[in-house]
């Protein structure tokens, strides 16, 4: 059997390939060990992983969900497998996107921009749409802890210098809210819509939240995913020089 430390990177590993719950994606690569070890020697007996709870157990292994299970957990309180069980014994099922987000905001409290991932995360793992696809186009969203304060995770949106040093020439429209720590721009090409979010965590750092929204198809948001994940990286370098080796 591997080492704890190993053990849990590959758990970690295989979380981000599979979009897995941590408890599920520990428990296939456990099942996996055991059945090398019993090929090996069958007559050693190996104690059975506790089974999960209902509220644990991920109800559709291969689902894309919009961000990690830890940033759900931080923003929400519960991985998406448990907001999965709560609402389907709401019966969201046949309910519209908009009434989903509502009863997550009315009986639970979710944040708006929360509400709507785990809308989505629901709606995708229960068959009612595809991956990224939203009522008003096509939609990604991807996050990015740094060593910041959220007032300068922010400002590097909004401040124009301070963006073209990660970012480049891109030209941003910034659009008007009252949002706490919301920034929203209209994105030139594809023509769509980009909202940020940034949320303080207890240790000091920001989550800096990326919804980008109102893409034209679904390759346009395979592409948007993949390149903030690289603009994020080289603004994580920005924000951290001390860090930098």
């Amino acid at each position: 059997m591997p080492t704890q430390k190993t053990f849990k990177s590959r758990v970690r590993a295989r979380m981000t390939k599979t979009g897995e719950a941590y408890t599920t994606a520990r428990q296939q690569l456990l099942r996996k060990a055991e059945s090398r070890a019993a090929a090996v020697a069958p007559e050693v007996p190996i104690a059975p992983e506790s089974p999960a709870t209902p509220e644990a157990a991920d109800p559709e292994p291969t689902v894309e969900f919009p961000t990690s299970e830890e940033a759900v957990v931080g923003a929400t309180g519960r991985t998406y497998p448990a907001w999965f069980a709560l609402l389907d014994r709401w019966g969201a099922t046949a309910r519209r996107h908009s009434e989903i987000a509502a009863w997550l905001a009315e009986e639970h409290g979710v944040a708006p921009w929360w509400r709507q991932s785990v809308t989505v995360a629901y709606e995708r793992a229960r068959g009612m749409r595809a991956v990224h696809q939203m009522t008003d186009g096509f939609s990604v969203a991807v996050t990015r802890t740094v060593a910041a304060d959220p007032d300068a995770a922010l400002l590097a949106f909004t401040d124009p210098a301070i963006r073209r040093s990660w970012l480049g020439d891109v030209p941003l429209e910034q659009r008007r809210t009252t949002a706490a720590r919301v920034a929203r721009f209209d994105w030139p090409e594809p023509p769509s819509r980009l909202v940020v979010q940034v949320l303080p965590k207890a240790d000091g750092r920001s989550t800096i939240a990326i919804a980008h929204e109102r893409l034209p198809d679904g390759n346009a948001a395979a592409h948007e995913k993949a390149a903030w994940r690289d603009r994020l990286a080289a603004l994580k370098a920005i924000l951290e020089p001390d860090r930098r080796r």
